[in-house]
């Protein structure tokens, strides 16, 4: 009896204390990181493939030495430089390819050389893609035109692309002739 009248004391002292309220704590999520998949024992994972490095600077040069040898170009004439097509088994930094052609006849005596940004703007003005290699001879020319170049430079890779071969025509605006043409196989 004396703890009940012990633990009724107790109750008639606190009655206006309440519990402080409770909240209820959410563990943290953890995502497990998903697993990479693993390779069977005794098999090798296939490496991603190599972009192959060639020489354009090299392998375009001899080719230019030539054509600027050529006979009946009057020197001071505009030329348009078209980018070079890659038409190999494979993927080629063609981009790099035109670069290197472009360097080549930087300072050249033959030629003025159409710059990259003067294309670009000519092609967007005649509504051209900037990626536009002018595949039909047509559009080049009409190009070539509008830009007021008297030649127009066609390059193209070709063959396997681990041992490609550049070949590259000179054509005359004017009339369509190919007045000149070379081949060689691009440097590694």
């Amino acid at each position: 009896m004396l703890a009940l009248f012990l633990s009724g004391c107790l109750l008639k002292q606190q009655p206006s204390e309440q519990p402080a309220p409770v909240e209820p704590v959410q563990p943290p999520v953890t995502v497990p990181e998903p697993e990479q998949p693993k390779p069977e024992p005794g098999q090798t994972v296939p490496s991603p493939p190599k972009m192959q490095t060639l020489n354009w600077p090299a392998s375009v040069s001899p080719l230019v030495a030539q054509m600027l040898k050529t006979d009946g170009i009057t020197p001071g004439n505009v030329l348009l430089v078209d980018n070079v097509k890659n038409s190999t088994n494979g993927s080629l930094q063609s981009a790099k390819a035109t670069a290197a052609l472009q360097g080549a006849l930087k300072n050249n005596s033959q030629f003025t050389v159409v710059t990259p940004q003067q294309l670009a703007v000519a092609k967007q003005t005649l509504g051209l893609s900037a990626e536009d290699s002018l595949v039909s001879r047509s559009k080049a020319v009409g190009l070539a035109r509008y830009v007021g170049a008297q030649y127009v430079l066609y390059s193209n890779a070709e063959g396997d692309v681990k041992s490609p071969t550049l070949q590259m025509q000179l054509m005359l605006v004017q009339t369509g002739e190919i007045i000149w043409s070379g081949s060689g196989a691009v440097l590694h």
